[in-house]
């Protein structure tokens, strides 16, 4: 395989050819992301059991919280180098990959030393079940340990996605499925070893993810206006990353906060209503990643041409983004409510719990629905976000974290586990109406990060 960085200008030629040209191997690599967790759910199901099952996926929520600092200082990052990439600002550039490298090894070290420390005890306040706390533990503490190679593999991708180049990550990602898929087979059937082996096949593959992509970094050097004097951060340019990553952070560890309340909620349904939701929310991640391909290259295309000076290519290419974005989420609505058994039957033996299967089935039904919210608020969302206004996303994802839990603890007492999956629609709702209005009011256009 022959790994190049392949940046793309988007401030010239047709929008849409460019935003799905550019989308399409960001929505291979995320299939590809979404595909070896959900091979991680499916074996783990069907070779350990659903209590197994229920204590991994009680996981999640915690795991994203903590790598939504990470993340956020990445697409924070990001969002600057795109528009001095679009600027052809390449001294400012540089600087500011320095800044991101010493912030990100900064939060890499904390993470894995607090996450060590502190999986149990933030485990037993989500209130997970005795019989499953043993399982969420054990796989946790691998994960944080060596998280690492995920803070690895989001700094560099962020990097590289912000120039155009979304075919490295591509790569990357696909060897690293391949390898977690046969880590997981070794490890859990061959030499026994549980949960453990799961969490210890998924941080191999994110590491040879992140050393990929850091390989790319290093070899193209110089296309990223490489100097060898200007190792060391100076205070202006960490500053700006951080300030500009406050929004986008903030508002991630937020929806997480907010999802571990729903998630503590909907523990108290259970181990089978745990097990559904596992596997149910994996084909979610999985589905919806077509919808935020789009939008994540429709941020990239708004960041460029902003600090091109190109506004009006960003409304032309909103226009013909969100009806793409709405024609799949048709498709993926239908798809998920016509064969919403029949994908729940590859995660879940209806022997073991026919609770679980009709769950997960329920579920499915009801976000597919709700994508076709999520695709007029992410095509809103990432031009305002490519634009540099950062404050109004944060509003808005604040204002979909507190209709999340506000639906989900006022209508499952009333609904049960059908008024928590009933609250993601509703909150999505209220959510999509800042971006939009923002867009209409203009604002946005005068919020570019660089000079």
């Amino acid at each position: 395989m022959i790994l190049f960085t392949d940046t793309k200008d988007m401030t010239t030629g047709k929008p849409l050819p460019l935003i799905i040209s550019f989308a399409i191997p960001m929505l291979i690599s995320s299939i590809f992301q979404q595909l070896y967790t959900a091979v991680d759910t499916l074996i783990i199901s069907q070779y350990l059991g659903s209590k197994a099952l229920a204590g991994v996926g009680a996981t999640n929520i915690v795991i994203f919280l903590a790598l939504c600092l990470a993340i956020g200082m990445g697409n924070g990052g990001g969002l600057i180098i795109a528009q001095c990439y679009g600027g052809n600002d390449r001294v400012k550039m540089w600087r500011t990959i320095v800044a991101m490298t010493w912030i990100m090894a900064a939060l890499a070290v904390i993470m894995s030393i607090a996450g060590y420390l502190f999986c149990e005890p933030v485990m037993r306040m989500l209130k997970v079940p005795e019989d499953v706390l043993p399982y969420s533990v054990s796989y946790i503490r691998i994960i944080f340990v060596f998280t690492g190679g995920t803070v690895i593999y989001n700094w560099a991708s962020s990097i590289l996605r912000s120039v155009g180049d979304s075919r490295t990550p591509l790569y990357a990602l696909v060897a690293a499925s391949f390898i977690n898929i046969g880590l997981d087979l070794l490890l859990i059937i061959n030499f026994g070893m549980g949960v453990e082996g799961a969490a210890s096949a998924t941080v191999f593959s994110q590491f040879v993810s992140g050393f990929i992509c850091l390989y790319v970094l290093v070899r193209d050097r110089e296309k990223f206006g490489f100097d060898k004097t200007s190792l060391f951060p100076d205070r202006h340019n960490v500053w700006q990353v951080i300030k500009t990553s406050i929004p986008s952070t903030f508002q991630s560890c937020m929806i997480a906060l907010g999802m571990i309340s729903v998630q503590r909620l909907i523990n108290t349904f259970g181990a089978d209503v745990m097990a559904g939701y596992t596997a149910a929310s994996k084909v979610d991640s999985l589905a919806i990643q077509v919808i935020l391909s789009v939008g994540n290259s429709l941020c990239v295309f708004t960041g460029q041409n902003i600090g091109a000076g190109k506004l009006d290519r960003v409304k032309v290419a909103l226009k013909q983004s969100r009806i793409v974005m709405l024609i799949s989420a048709v498709i993926i609505a239908v798809c998920a409510y016509v064969f919403r058994f029949n994908i729940m039957g590859l995660f879940i033996n209806p022997e073991d719990s026919l609770l679980a299967l009709e769950t997960g089935a329920q579920y499915l039904s009801i976000i597919g629905v709700a994508y076709l919210i999520c695709a007029v608020m992410q095509s809103y969302q990432n031009v305002i976000r490519g634009a540099g206004d950062v404050n109004t996303c944060m509003v808005a994802g604040l204002t979909e974290l507190a209709g999340k839990i506000f639906f989900a603890y006022l209508l499952s007492p009333i609904m049960g586990a059908l008024g928590i999956w009933l609250s993601t629609p509703l909150s999505w709702s209220c959510g999509c109406v800042i971006p939009v209005v923002r867009y209409y009011t203009g604002k946005w256009q005068d919020k570019r990060l660089i000079d």
